[in-house]
């Protein structure tokens, strides 16, 4: 129903005024989610994009051919990490931790890789001659490790990972609130339209 001027009637007004003060409301949970986080979410981003084109960038190195893919003629995994261990301490440095974060063994290569818990130093060994084929610093796992934020639990050395947990649960609790709080400021306004049009 049109007033005598033709503006919107007062039950539209009525309806206009919680959907403006909504709208309000996520706007300055927008504001403040995207300052508090805007350093996290680019961090996520930029480090995401990299792993994302790590092969392409060269962040990972190429995976080297072993004398031979026959499991028959492998030499056994512990005899692999001693000589892995040997390797490390005269190849890289007698200082870094021999600790295993794991072992990656490709069969088709015939190879395994030994990586490292507390560094980024990595080995690549023939599974058949348990010769070392490859020293490498693995960019890669620093990025992820930047990426999902357990690089601090790292240079804290906290037991299981509470850091990388607490990190993750805060961005990504943020980017939800970001999308819906986002998706309010979009439709928001069109509603408003709406509701004035049909007050016209």
């Amino acid at each position: 129903m049109l007033s005598d001027h033709g503006s919107i009637t007062n039950n539209n007004m009525v309806s206009i005024k919680p959907q403006a003060k909504k709208i309000r409301w996520f706007r300055r949970i927008h504001r403040k989610i995207s300052i508090a986080l805007m350093l996290f979410f680019l961090l996520i981003a930029a480090t995401g994009i990299l792993l994302g084109l790590k092969k392409q960038a060269g962040l990972l190195a190429p995976t080297q051919k072993g004398e031979s893919a026959d499991f028959s003629k492998w030499l056994p995994v512990d005899s692999l990490q001693k000589k892995a261990i040997i390797y490390l301490r005269d190849s890289v440095s007698n200082q870094l931790s021999a600790r295993l974060d794991r072992i990656d063994i490709r069969p088709d290569k015939g190879i395994a890789k030994f990586i490292f818990k507390d560094h980024y130093w990595g080995l690549q060994l023939d599974c058949t001659t348990g010769e070392l084929l490859l020293k490498e610093k693995r960019t890669s796992d620093f990025i992820e490790n930047l990426h999902d934020g357990s690089i601090l639990d790292k240079i804290l050395g906290t037991s299981d990972e509470q850091i990388k947990a607490s990190y993750m649960t805060l961005t990504g609790i943020g980017l939800v609130v970001l999308i819906i709080s986002g998706f309010w400021l979009w439709f928001g306004p069109k509603r408003i339209r709406k509701l004035k049009n049909q007050g016209k």
